[in-house]
C-alpha cells in the first residue's frame, strides 16, 4: 500500500517536473553582480528550469535548516525527558528488587530453637517430625 501512495504521488511530480522543464528550456542569465547589471563581472546563463528548481530546493534546505534550530529547545527537553525517565526506571527496578528481598525475608520461617519448633522432642502433638 506504501509503495503504491508513493508512486501515485511520486509519477504526477515528475511528469510536472518533466512538462515544467520542456515549457521553461530558454536560457536566463543569472547576474551575481548588483553593481553593474548591463554588464556583471559574476553571471551564468542557465535554463530558466534549473533556475527555478535549484532556488526551490535552496529554500527548501533553508528552510529545514531554521526549523531545526528552531526547535532545538524541544529536541533538548526530550533528551532531558528521556534521562529522567530512564533513572526513573533504573529506581523503580531497583525498588522492586528491594521489596522483594525484604518480602522473602518476611516470609522465612524462624530458625527452631534448640528444643525443637513443637516442642523439646521436635514433634507435633500427634508425633510427627518436621
Amino acid at each position: 500500500m506504501r509503495k503504491f501512495l508513493t508512486a501515485v504521488v511520486l509519477i504526477p511530480l515528475g511528469l510536472i517536473f518533466v512538462v515544467f522543464a520542456v515549457a521553461n528550456r530558454h536560457f536566463v542569465t543569472v547576474s551575481f553582480d548588483p553593481f553593474n547589471s548591463t554588464d556583471p563581472s559574476i553571471a551564468i546563463a542557465l535554463p530558466l528550469f534549473v533556475v527555478i528548481i535549484a532556488v526551490a530546493m535552496v529554500g527548501v534546505v533553508a528552510g529545514g535548516t531554521a526549523t531545526w534550530f528552531r526547535q532545538r529547545h524541544w529536541r533538548r527537553a526530550a533528551r532531558q525527558h528521556e534521562a529522567d525517565a530512564r533513572a526513573a526506571r533504573a529506581q523503580l527496578a531497583n525498588l522492586r528488587g528491594s521489596a522483594t528481598a525484604s518480602r522473602y525475608d518476611q516470609q522465612r520461617l524462624p530458625a527452631p530453637s534448640q528444643g525443637g519448633f513443637y516442642g523439646p522432642g521436635g514433634r507435633d502433638k500427634q508425633g510427627a517430625t518436621l
